[in-house]
């Protein structure tokens, strides 16, 4: 979906949008690990995590979870008119469920605020849900902010 910055605050509350889907791969998990040194074995150690975690199987982070969502929401929304996109935030986050290798994710992007912060600067809120495809959870809840700047 693509929305001019001028047009967005008639959207409040309306907005829902969602990305394509993602698969979460073994690979993208060990990177991230490597990038973080979070090597805690039920992300990394594959034969263990499919032996005794309660999900039978590695599971990607969290924190990647919550990592990707700069990847998907521009994907599910493109808010045109603007010089940057920043990253402002977060006001809540929480993980209700893990995401096992494999799974397919995507973005669930509900606009809940906007403000004009001065003449340049815009400021949304947005509810995004990360979704796992085949699961009643979500394996993310976020509330996060995005400072548009013309």
């Amino acid at each position: 979906m693509e929305i001019q910055l001028s047009e967005l605050a008639s959207h409040k509350g309306r907005l829902c949008c969602y990305s394509p889907w993602l698969t979460i791969t073994q690979d993208m998990i060990e990177a991230f690990a490597d990038a973080t040194g979070d090597h805690q074995w039920i992300h990394v150690d594959v034969e263990r995590a499919t032996r005794e975690s309660p999900w039978k199987s590695p599971v990607a982070h969290g924190y990647l979870t919550v990592s990707l969502i700069s990847r998907l929401n521009p994907q599910a929304l493109r808010v045109t008119g603007t010089s940057a996109t920043i990253n402002y935030g977060m006001n809540k986050l929480r993980f209700p469920a893990a995401v096992p290798v494999g799974s397919d994710i995507r973005t669930k992007v509900e606009l809940i605020d906007v403000a004009a912060v001065d003449d340049k600067r815009t400021l949304a809120t947005y509810k995004t849900t990360v979704e796992i495809n085949g699961r009643d959870k979500p394996a993310c809840v976020a509330e996060n902010l995005a400072m548009y700047v013309i």
